[in-house]
């Protein structure tokens, strides 16, 4: 015998959604100043950011500032580890 939520109902008239993969992160080569590299990671220091998470952060805040930053980007993805969750 199976469990029911195991099977899909064919009586269901909900139209599903297939499930989307999460889009991977684009790689790009950038080439700083090694004084502005320096200076961007001190800043991201002080954030306890990655300079890679803190140059996203930094393109995501002009692009809003300027307009044009796409309706569908996410929010920043969360690095670290996961919360504890209380057992």
């Amino acid at each position: 015998m199976t469990d029911s939520a195991d099977t899909p109902d064919s009586s269901d008239d909900t139209p599903r959604t297939p499930k989307r993969r999460p889009q991977q992160r684009k790689q790009v080569l950038l080439r700083l100043d090694p004084s502005v590299y320096d200076a961007l990671a001190r800043w991201a220091g002080d954030e306890l950011r990655s300079a890679n998470a803190q140059i996203e952060f930094l393109l995501r805040r002009a692009l809003a500032e300027a307009g044009r930053l796409p309706k569908e980007t996410g929010p920043m993805p969360r690095r670290g580890r996961p919360p504890v969750s209380e057992p």
